[in-house]
């Protein structure tokens, strides 16, 4: 997977990595950012997202520094890699500082957007960088250290010119075995002059990843601001928000720029259960679940837009 697109961009396009971290009880999620405007002004910037807050730091194109053919963005003093991150971030509520390093990553198997990453002029493009790795390191947040050693890290990045404006996504590790990563999102994707509701779910167990996507045949049987069901085969995913413990707002791109709010629950109660055929492969419950919504048309759209006919992976 190509690292960053927008070196030569001058019509709205942005470029986000989202990187989230888990241990000892405590979430953190970095989301570096590179932006250009609608007037062709350009920016990079930052957000970081916990269980309490949100905050944003912005930095000038100056600052800001990706390499094209592998996982490398600089912003500012922040440095955010495969290796892991070291950040240096004060602002108004929100000091952070810190080396965390990473595990080995565990990519997925193909693209995540299967053949629609040949298609030209996407609104938003999808990418998983690691479905999990280790965490070794200690940020120190508003001035109280934080040990992340042991814990379990996600990235992810999405580029393009806006999200999608209808979305829900859920993403959860969980600890007892690093090797357990569950992550689904369901969107309106404007496509050939129409929409359709699709949806990429990669579901890592055991060492395996399972794929289940529209372009691989899956079918959305039930989604809404609180549960999401998706079948595909022999796969039976499904996905439940039981508590939302405080959904913390964020920036979200519309036409290349950070103009439009959203909200994500960093770490939430979420219950996910998966099968295969009959046999329940995996049914848990727990409160590190990531979630996030924006689902202002998703409920009437399901009942009147079809997902185009689905293609074998290119």
């Amino acid at each position: 997977m190509r690292n960053f697109h927008g070196k030569y961009k001058t019509h709205p396009f942005f470029e986000g990595w989202y990187l989230k971290h888990q241990g000892n009880g405590t979430t953190i999620a970095f989301i570096p950012s590179f932006h250009v405007c609608k007037d062709k002004k350009r920016y990079a910037q930052i957000q970081v997202v916990t269980e309490n807050g949100s905050h944003c730091f912005r930095f000038p194109p100056a600052a800001f520094h990706a390499e094209e053919n592998r996982f490398y963005v600089r912003v500012g003093a922040n440095a955010f890699s495969s290796a892991g991150i070291n950040v240096d971030l004060q602002g108004k509520g929100l000091s952070v500082k810190g080396t965390l390093q990473y595990g080995a990553l565990t990519p997925p198997e193909t693209d995540m957007m299967g053949p629609f990453r040949h298609v030209p002029m996407m609104q938003c493009n999808h990418g998983v960088l690691s479905l999990t790795h280790s965490l070794t390191g200690t940020l120190e947040i508003n001035g109280e250290a934080f040990d992340f050693t042991g814990g379990t890290g996600y990235i992810e990045k999405d580029w393009g010119c806006s999200f999608p404006k209808s979305y829900l996504w859920a993403q959860l590790s969980w600890f007892e075995n690093r090797d357990c990563c569950t992550m689904l999102s369901i969107a309106d994707i404007p496509f050939a002059g129409t929409s359709f509701t699709g949806c990429i779910a990669s579901v890592y167990y055991g060492g395996r990843e399972y794929r289940l996507a529209t372009y691989r045949g899956a079918k959305i049987l039930k989604y809404s601001q609180r549960e999401a069901l998706i079948e595909q085969g022999p796969y039976r995913l499904r996905v439940q928000l039981i508590q939302d413990s405080g959904a913390q707002k964020l920036q979200a791109p519309q036409n290349g720029e950070m103009a439009r709010v959203i909200k994500e629950s960093p770490a939430c109660m979420v219950r996910i259960h998966f099968m295969v055929g009959k046999i329940t492969l995996f049914d848990v419950t727990r409160d590190n679940a990531s979630f996030e919504f924006c689902v202002q048309e998703l409920a009437r759209r399901s009942q009147t837009k079809a997902a185009p006919p689905s293609r074998a992976e290119a």
